[in-house]
């Protein structure tokens, strides 16, 4: 089998596997029903990500096996995002404590940084910097912020997804034109995982991704992020910057939050994409304009950043301070009106 026919392979196993997760839920009852925090009206199974995290598990053995990843990176991806797909689906079917949750993220953290061993000397402001043990905790903790915003993000039908392949299909082409080939592959298998998914779950969403899938993609890109900044520096604030709408917008929404001293951990509506959702009464709108904004504005810069153009610090302010805007100007972390 080739890489390519393993892509076509991973994207139907993704699709079909969505379509028996959909019946499944639908006779099960694993419904999510509308109430005062959603961005929905309609009640819609949910659960769909699990096909994700199995198509994208299942193909990454063959792809080490064609050399095109690492043992350390096969093992980091897979017993990390097991596991963190294992506790999201358990929290799917029933409640898991925060803490306890919390914790397996940490240990999945860990198992990833572990492969990785740790996080490379990164470059700032033309200067490489060696962070030592104090990198590595900054490390886990991006892992387990980067896994928890994503599920944050996951409110409003096809945009984590969109989101996903936008990232992984961006940083391929940036890895291809900066001449680092090996980093293309472990990205576009998750592409392909992901389109199989959004053909049910763009708008409107005929199922839902679910803790386990979005925490798992939070997770896998986070590490995809670490990893390429490991052969790369400049790639790290390239794949920085492919994700800036979701770290922004999860980010000021946390910081305005904590601002008010509200429970972080409860549920709510109040992030950026959620009022712009209502604003424009379109989940479609807000999806496809999120892909507008990526490809028209985030893509360039950190293509320069990639290709040497641009130092990536820089990058990454120029890129944000106008996203950073925009979560103020649609009202992050500012509870809806009654």
């Amino acid at each position: 089998m080739t890489v390519w026919w393993l892509l076509v392979a991973v994207f139907a196993v993704s699709w079909v596997l969505t379509l028996i997760l959909r019946r499944y839920a639908l006779a099960k009852s694993l419904m999510d029903i509308p109430n005062e925090r959603s961005s929905h009206s309609v009640p819609t199974p949910r659960g769909g990500g699990v096909a994700i995290v199995v198509a994208f598990l299942l193909a990454l053995p063959a792809l080490a096996g064609m050399n095109l990843l690492s043992p350390a990176a096969l093992y980091g991806l897979f017993g990390s995002g097991l596991l963190v797909a294992v506790i999201g689906f358990a929290d799917d079917h029933g409640h898991i404590a925060a803490r306890w949750r919390l914790l397996g993220h940490f240990i999945a953290a860990a198992w990833a940084l572990f492969w990785l061993q740790g996080l490379e000397p990164i470059q700032f402001l033309g200067a490489t910097v060696d962070l030592g043990w104090f990198g590595n905790i900054l490390a886990a903790f991006f892992l387990v912020w980067m896994l928890n915003l994503y599920n944050f993000m996951d409110g409003i039908d096809g945009l984590a997804s969109v989101q996903a392949i936008f990232v992984c299909a961006a940083a391929c082409l940036i890895s291809w034109l900066s001449g680092h080939y090996a980093l293309i592959w472990a990205p576009l298998l998750l592409s392909a995982a992901v389109t199989g998914f959004l053909l049910w779950n763009f708008p409107p969403a005929r199922i839902f991704m679910g803790d386990a899938g979005s925490g798992f993609l939070g997770l896998i890109l986070a590490t995809l992020t670490l990893s390429a900044g490991g052969q790369a520096p400049e790639l790290m604030w390239s794949w920085l910057i492919l994700l800036g709408i979701f770290i922004v917008d999860a980010t000021v929404t946390l910081f305005r939050r904590l601002s008010r001293r509200e429970k972080i951990y409860q549920a709510h509506r109040s992030h950026a994409y959620q009022h712009a959702s209502r604003y424009y009464s379109s989940h479609r709108t807000v999806t496809l304009g999120t892909l507008c904004i990526n490809l028209l504005w985030m893509l360039p810069i950190a293509l320069a950043v990639g290709i040497g153009r641009m130092d990536g610090f820089i990058g990454l302010v120029v890129a944000y301070t106008p996203l950073i805007w925009l979560a103020v100007k649609f009202n992050a972390g500012v509870r809806e009106q009654a």
